[in-house]
């Protein structure tokens, strides 16, 4: 199954610069250093937007968890970097109670495959 209405989904500016590429964030520090690694920078933050806009149409949904609040959607596979390499990722996108627009959650590296 594809992320429901997946050409519809949205990846915030600030959870790119502020999250998934930002070296001080608590959470966020480990994912940036993973993605970086591959090229990704937040002067183009863009480039790792489109990146898992196209992660999110070409992969399926791997697994589901509905909340009182509306549903995520976990979907793992390769992530194009701009480097060439493939990095294996779990993306996760949440689509709130009432509405259809995927929004990007977290991305992060899978475990126990090799990212190198």
């Amino acid at each position: 199954m594809k992320l429901p209405d997946y050409q519809l989904a949205v990846v915030p500016e600030r959870k790119i610069t502020a999250y998934l590429l930002s070296q001080t964030h608590r959470d966020g520090r480990s994912k940036a250093a993973f993605f970086i690694r591959f090229g990704f920078t937040t002067d183009d933050w863009e480039g790792l937007a489109q990146a898992l806009l196209r992660h999110a149409a070409n992969y399926d949904v791997t697994e589901t968890e509905t909340t009182p609040f509306g549903t995520n959607y976990v979907i793992e596979g390769p992530l194009l970097a701009p480097d060439g390499r493939l990095p294996q990722v779990r993306v996760v996108w949440f689509i709130a109670a009432g509405e259809r627009s995927p929004s990007l959650a977290t991305a992060y590296p899978l475990k126990g495959t090799r990212n190198d």
